[in-house]
């Protein structure tokens, strides 16, 4: 049942019926509107046809579920019509899953109690500035959070009161006020040659689906998503090509979502050393007996992946990051993440001439531009290096010493 109720001279409130509490007390939804249209208060029927519109408007959206009633509304409660009407359905899945994080540890234990309307921008600023001191980060990794850690929780908080402000909740964004948190970019030192060999060596003892996922890090520059989405099928045995059309993450459920790489250009074919085929080779072989043994235990579906576990079913996106961190703090190697095998892979390329457009091509880069930005120092350094080499044949030429 749906009714209108005068409440001023240019005033209406819409009331909707949705049943009954467990006491018998009808439950009602309210909203009120104002007609700021003279012409149109001054014409019974046409003011009346519109009132009816904007009731019958407004009884679909309580019965669709699609109503949010300002009166009140807590932060917290806000987060939960958030999540059900724009989060899920709007936000990919990776996203999400972070957004969730940092809301449950972080965002909802300030604000959650909050009215939605009562909260300023002075709040959000002493918030953000809050998260730089020392022991805000929760997990295996404890300490201070980092800039890049603060500029996320700033990006949910404008994008929830962005959706409040766009569903007539608030006039203003009071995150919008509130300065956004410069992240200082860390300088990224892959591996040298030196230190690629000592990584090699410590590979020859560790599980053979480690060891042939690092190496193919190493000479392929290959994401860490491209690598776990890579299947037996996209490897030409005959031409040494493996054709990067895919990449792979778990939702928090445990399910695989195979989608396209990151950038229409992330779709490439990469040629292999003829060493890393045939460990290749061996690898399939080895998978091949695996799977074999599994038999009807099978979990891997339609597809089969070179990296996976021995039933097939796809790793988790974490477990090669976590993975190798643990190996490279067992052999006292320097730190790098499991994604600056990438960057270790582009920079052993630069130092051995190769030119930027075609290691742009290997990567998978939109554009050169983005290889020139990403590895401008190495660049720089290979082109001194070339200056140098002339300096040389200049030197010899002209007799100097």
């Amino acid at each position: 049942m749906a009714s209108l109720e005068q409440r001023g001279e240019n005033s209406w409130r819409l009331v909707v019926e949705t049943g009954y509490d467990p006491s018998g007390k009808r439950l009602k939804r309210y909203k009120t509107i104002k007609i700021e249209d003279k012409a149109l208060l001054k014409t019974t029927k046409r003011l009346k046809d519109h009132l009816q519109e904007e009731l019958m408007k407004f009884k679909i959206e309580v019965e669709a579920g699609e109503y949010i009633a300002p009166e009140k509304m807590t932060f917290g409660a806000f987060v939960k019509e958030w999540e059900d009407k724009y989060a899920n359905r709007h936000l990919a899945e990776k996203t999400l899953y972070t957004y969730r994080s940092n809301l449950k540890n972080r965002i909802l234990p300030v604000f959650s109690h909050l009215r939605i309307d009562q909260i300023k921008t002075m709040h959000i600023v002493s918030f953000i500035n809050s998260l730089s001191d020392e022991g805000k980060r929760k997990g295996f990794r404890k300490g201070d959070l980092s800039a890049g850690s603060i500029e996320i929780n700033h990006r949910i908080l404008k994008n929830i009161f962005t959706r409040a402000v766009d569903w007539k909740l608030i006039k203003d964004n009071p995150v919008v006020g509130a300065k956004k948190p410069l992240v200082k970019h860390k300088v990224i030192i892959p591996y040298d040659e030196e230190e690629v060999q000592t990584l090699l060596n410590a590979l020859q003892k560790e599980p053979i689906h480690w060891k042939v996922m690092i190496i193919l890090a190493l000479t392929t520059g290959l994401r860490r998503g491209e690598l776990l989405g890579l299947e037996w099928k996209h490897i030409d045995w005959n031409s040494g090509i493996i054709d990067v059309v895919q990449s792979v993450s778990m939702s928090p459920a445990g399910i695989a979502h195979v989608k396209e790489p990151k950038t229409k250009n992330s779709k490439r074919k990469v040629s292999l050393p003829s060493s890393m085929l045939e460990d290749l080779r061996d690898y399939y072989r080895h998978k091949m007996k695996e799977r074999n043994n599994i038999d009807d235990r099978w979990n891997g579906g339609d597809y089969c992946f070179v990296f996976c576990h021995p039933d097939g079913k796809a790793f988790h996106q974490e477990r090669p990051y976590l993975w190798f961190r643990n190996f490279i703090q067992k052999n006292k190697l320097r730190y790098i993440r499991f994604h600056d095998l990438r960057h270790t892979s582009a920079t052993l390329l630069i130092n051995q001439g190769v030119h930027a457009k075609i290691i742009s091509e290997r990567l998978g880069h939109g554009n050169i531009n983005t290889t020139m930005n990403v590895y401008g120092h190495a660049l720089r350094s290979a082109d001194q290096s070339a200056a140098d080499k002339f300096e040389n044949i200049l030197t010899r030429k002209q007799g100097r010493k």
